[in-house]
């Protein structure tokens, strides 16, 4: 491995770590309801590579941001990804039964609870932005409209809604590309 690959490797376990303690720490009195809290903990704290919150947390050192004044968009852009995989495995979806080798979170708990632990996480990222202290209102604004606009029908959502739409098609590249890109935008 050479000195970069392990830089990069060491940074993001690093943020993995970070990242994880943080949603960790914002679940735990995110919830009125015990089984709800459990299942969002075992959808967002059951693995992951953490890339997501890992270039959010390197933009931020990129733009001069100290310490952790990443970490909680870092958390919240998560807290989308987790939401749109519980949902994405509902069986009006895609019908997972397994996500990263454990039984998906409908099959875990059942599920409403799901669709619950998904909403939950879904206002939580949003939450955590509007009541984020750090940076100005009008930042928290825009990360709020940026994550809105992504993970919303112009973006993730938009991209689940053409995936459905396409069952039993043969889409082009293009058609593939767009589907894709607005999938994982977010």
């Amino acid at each position: 491995m050479t000195d970069q690959n392990k830089l990069a490797m060491d940074f993001l376990e690093t943020c993995r770590v970070r990242v994880d303690a943080e949603l960790d720490r914002c679940i735990e009195r995110s919830a009125a309801s015990e089984r709800l809290q459990e299942a969002m903990r075992y959808s967002v704290l059951g693995g992951g590579k953490r890339i997501r919150p890992a270039l959010c947390l390197a933009a931020a050192k990129a733009v001069g941001q100290a310490g952790d004044q990443g970490l909680t968009p870092a958390c919240s852009v998560e807290l989308i990804h987790a939401y749109s995989l519980i949902h994405d495995d509902l069986p009006a979806m895609d019908d997972d039964e397994l996500r990263r080798g454990r039984p998906t979170t409908h099959i875990a708990f059942d599920e409403a609870t799901a669709i619950l632990a998904g909403d939950a996480l879904q206002t939580l990222a949003f939450g955590l932005l509007a009541n984020n202290s750090e940076g100005s209102a009008e930042a928290r604004l825009a990360m709020i409209q940026e994550l809105a606009r992504a993970s919303g029908c112009l973006g993730m959502v938009g991209g689940q809604a053409i995936d459905l739409e396409s069952v039993g098609k043969t889409l082009s590249l293009s058609q593939l590309e767009t589907m894709h890109r607005h999938k994982t935008g977010a």
